[in-house]
């Protein structure tokens, strides 16, 4: 049997909303490699769809669209994802529309996210999920 903990996916793409759709259906061929629980892999294409969402909306001007980095790390226990920028930072956006579900929403569905600025300007957020959930549905 081959060790997953070994397997890293990385994806650095333009920060622009096509490419959310691309981020999304890499994930979803990597959960299904995997052999991820359906529900498990529901919860990160919306996590991870949400934090690129953010990046595409906040993190950059319209006009010069810079990158959202990707990383996705099995263990045996958990999968972990990190979507990075190196835009404007957390909380610095112009966007008069006001804050969206995006953070919350991730705060609700994975087991741990954490926010973290890059040095040299950006933000990460990280994201914890386990492999295997107690009790399936709430």
């Amino acid at each position: 049997m081959t060790d997953r903990t070994d397997t890293d996916v990385k994806l650095t793409l333009p920060a622009r909303p096509e490419n959310v759709s691309v981020i999304r259906h890499v994930l979803g061929a990597f959960a299904e490699a995997l052999r991820l629980p359906d529900d498990l892999v529901e919860d990160l294409r919306l996590a991870v769809t949400e934090a690129c969402t953010n990046v595409v909306r906040h993190a950059y001007s319209q006009e010069v669209p810079g990158p959202v980095e990707i990383t996705i790390r099995p263990t045996d226990d958990a999968v972990s994802v990190v979507v990075a920028d190196h835009g404007r930072g957390i909380g610095s956006s112009s966007d008069t529309n006001g804050p969206g579900l995006g953070l919350p929403l991730i705060a609700a569905i994975a087991d741990e996210v954490e926010l973290q600025p890059v040095p040299g300007g950006g933000s990460r957020v990280a994201m914890t999920f386990a492999r295997h959930r107690p009790g399936g549905a709430a």
